[in-house]
């Protein structure tokens, strides 16, 4: 399977390496992010069964997956609207993802907290 190049990379000037680079690193640590929640997910599911009903770890496990899923697409369209920023000479983009994520993270750490509660 070959993937396309896509169109705007022929559009505008190729941008400073060091900050193409950034951007690259910045959606790498995106991707790590999906990964752990990923694994957060997993780890509710397996190794702690007596933190809660079936029922509400199941729906925690399934937000905590899709979560994760919808993170790594955002950080890709979100590589490619900085990277198209960069080529174009324009203000970078308003970063949204930086406060959902930061609502997402503690809304699941608050959920935690409580079924840590409510077992002991």
């Amino acid at each position: 399977m070959k993937l396309r190049e896509p169109q705007w990379r022929r559009e505008g000037e190729m941008p400073d390496y060091r900050f193409s680079m950034a951007n690259e690193r910045t959606f790498l640590a995106w991707i790590r992010t999906a990964m752990a929640i990923l694994a957060g997910a997993i780890a509710v599911d397996q190794l702690t069964p007596q933190i809660a009903p079936a029922p509400v770890r199941i729906v925690l496990c399934l937000v905590l997956a899709v979560i994760g899923a919808l993170l790594a697409v955002e950080a890709y369209r979100r590589w490619s609207l900085q990277e198209q920023a960069m080529r174009n000479k324009r203000e970078l983009p308003h970063a949204w993802l930086l406060v959902a994520m930061t609502v997402v993270v503690a809304a699941a750490g608050a959920v935690v907290a409580v079924l840590i509660l409510l077992v002991r």
